[in-house]
């Protein structure tokens, strides 16, 4: 269905100029502390694991430090597991799932894997609640070499310095805010109308359509829905994508340059969280991310033991 609202910035059937741009920033304010609401709840966590400082943005360095942590006695002989969160710095349990699962279940992780955590990979997103970056680049589609956004090339020089990487989980969220502000705000950015869409009522996960992994999206999905509700199949789709099994539709992730594409690995899977329904807490949503990533882990141990 079309909706004909019209975004209030720049010229229907246009791209943004420059212009568009510096008046989209304009209007953006900051809503919350990166400081006091993620590096404050980080501190306490170097003292158990590696803590890498690979990055600080240019918008303002001392008030952006981008951080990675490494779990300690990195041994190479063990496969390396990568959690990101914050991609979208907006979507909140992405990035407070990460450190509680870096406070809570990462050590125990570190007897069977190498664990590295990436837990706010868009600091000034965060800030803002915002799914670009200043420059209304949005980092989850420029995860490629020479990348115009900043939050994705460091991340991507932190992996680089890993090694092999043989699973991903990038945690993410889909929120009402997509199809009542982000998605509008894209189409008038790239000029094209605005298509509304339908928002998922409850968790799903995003696979990787040239490596499905349908067995290990599965054992995520069951932990999950022990914490919250799975997506419904909507007429055997999710946001406008077809079902490749319960709670999961397939992307080609590395063709979008998305982040759960930046390695070669055998497992990967991208959360998306449903903050918005009356049925779940902010805590629940937090457990979710947890549990995606404790049942993807409790099946690589089975599966490499096996």
């Amino acid at each position: 269905m079309t909706d004909s609202t019209v975004y209030p910035i720049g010229t229907p059937g246009q791209k943004w100029t420059d212009a568009d741009k510096a008046q989209w920033l304009a209007q953006v304010t900051i809503k919350r502390s990166y400081q006091d609401e993620v590096v404050s709840k980080l501190i306490p966590l170097a003292s158990e694991f590696e803590q890498v400082q690979y990055g600080a943005l240019s918008y303002d360095a001392d008030k952006y430090p981008l951080f990675g942590f490494k779990s300690p006695n990195w041994d190479s002989n063990k496969k390396t597991i990568l959690v990101t969160g914050g991609v979208h710095g907006y979507e909140t349990s992405g990035v407070h799932g990460a450190i509680q699962f870096l406070a809570t279940k990462a050590k125990l992780y570190s007897q069977y894997f190498n664990i590295a955590v990436a837990p706010c990979v868009s600091p000034w997103g965060y800030e803002t609640i915002n799914r670009w970056n200043p420059r209304a680049i949005d980092p989850n589609r420029s995860f490629y070499a020479n990348s115009p956004a900043e939050e994705s090339a460091a991340l991507m020089a932190f992996v680089a310095t890993l090694g092999e990487v043989y699973a991903h989980i990038d945690l993410h969220e889909t929120t009402d805010t997509d199809e009542l502000e982000f998605r509008p705000l894209l189409s008038a950015r790239d000029g094209v109308e605005y298509e509304k869409g339908i928002i998922p009522d409850g968790f799903y996960l995003v696979g990787d359509s040239d490596n499905p992994t349908p067995e290990f999206q599965k054992a995520i999905i069951d932990r999950v829905a022990k914490v919250t509700h799975i997506a419904p199949d909507d007429n055997g789709q999710l946001i406008e994508v077809p079902i490749e099994q319960f709670g999961v539709i397939n992307y080609p992730v590395k063709k979008l340059s998305l982040c759960a594409g930046i390695t070669v690995n055998h497992f990967n899977t991208t959360t998306e969280v449903y903050p918005d329904s009356p049925h779940v807490t902010t805590q629940q949503c937090n457990d979710a991310q947890v549990a995606a990533i404790t049942g993807g882990l409790d099946y690589i141990v089975d599966y490499l033991q096996g």
